[in-house]
């Protein structure tokens, strides 16, 4: 987004962010000191000023947060040892910094953590996936036959559904 601010307004508003003092902000940018005070008050209430600092303090902020591509790297580096662990140990004179790599325990709940984003990967979880599936066909197979027969014998839906769940137990691929 483009804002339509003076360079003098746009330092007041960088200012401001690294300060969080109005009246700094704006002897930084320029103004006079003797009307910084309400100089800088008045910037603050402006709508272009207002959004511009809101906008920066919330890259900022998400600057912060790691995303999940990041942590997913993160576990990568540790299941490849790419990263270290800084150890303090004492010793009779002295605490030493002892660096040490990610332990097997570690590599396996990375590994662990990495594949829970992955669940068709794994074995288990495609399993449980396609047993999912089965159940959600059988359901709307069951709704849909009571629904068309109304009334009548439950035996013709007993029948309906055994060849069913006969079908759904034949692996699939």
């Amino acid at each position: 987004m483009e804002w339509k601010l003076t360079a003098k307004q746009r330092l007041f508003c960088d200012e401001y962010i690294k300060s969080g003092n109005a009246k700094d902000a704006a002897i930084k940018a320029g103004y006079s000191s003797r009307t910084a005070r309400s100089i800088g008050q008045e910037n603050l209430t402006k709508p272009d000023l207002k959004s511009y600092i809101d906008a920066k303090m919330a890259e900022i902020e998400s600057h912060k947060i790691a995303d999940a591509k990041e942590v997913l790297e993160f576990y990568t580096k540790v299941l490849r040892d790419e990263v270290v662990e800084e150890v303090p140990m004492s010793t009779a004179d002295e605490v030493i910094v002892i660096k040490k790599k990610p332990s097997f325990k570690d590599k396996i709940m990375a590994s662990k953590e990495i594949m829970k984003r992955y669940p068709l990967f794994d074995p288990v979880e495609k399993q449980k996936l396609k047993k999912l599936i089965a159940d959600t066909r059988i359901s709307e197979a069951k709704a849909t036959v009571a629904e068309r027969l109304g009334n009548e014998s439950d035996d013709k839906l007993d029948e309906l559904m055994d060849k069913l769940i006969k079908t759904s137990e034949k692996p699939q691929e």
